[in-house]
């Protein structure tokens, strides 16, 4: 996770036994996608300016409605993925890029996750980003290497 000193961005890294092409697969292909990540993320498309929305558990206590909007900024094939995350109730202040990067290493890749864009001065902001830093080391990216594992 990030640094306790950089409160607007959470930095995480996992490494999977599995090549750059099949993690990217996992990444981008909306029926692998509605495997580990919120539901309506197989509505994903991998095409700069798509929209959809996927849907999650609200949690009051950082401002988050349990809808996100999720728009696609840019990729690099098997090597970047960037996506903004928007809180679909207007009232709710997240607005979030995450950013996925796949870099080979040995017979498997290494996975770098950048959420950045946290209000280091909105303490619901804080307790997201606490929340969601620990999230993605502790569910999400298990969930992809459990995925992972599922398919050829």
């Amino acid at each position: 996770m990030s640094s306790d000193d950089d409160l607007t961005t959470v930095r995480v890294d996992q490494f999977f036994p599995h090549p750059p092409a099949k993690v990217w697969r996992a990444l981008t292909e909306p029926e692998l996608l509605a495997q580990w990540q919120m539901p309506g993320a197989g509505e994903f498309r991998l095409a700069v300016g798509h929209r959809y929305r996927m849907t999650s558990v609200p949690r009051p206590n950082t401002g988050f409605s349990g809808v996100v909007e999720v728009e696609v900024l840019a990729f690099d094939v098997e090597r970047m993925l960037a996506v903004r995350w928007r809180d679909a109730d207007p009232a709710h202040p997240a607005d979030w890029t995450i950013t996925w990067r796949l870099e080979q290493e040995g017979r498997g890749t290494r996975l770098f996750l950048v959420h950045e864009g946290f209000d280091p001065d909105d303490p619901a902001q804080l307790m997201a980003r606490r929340i969601m830093g620990g999230g993605w080391a502790a569910h999400v990216l298990p969930a992809l290497g459990q995925a992972l594992e599922r398919f050829p």
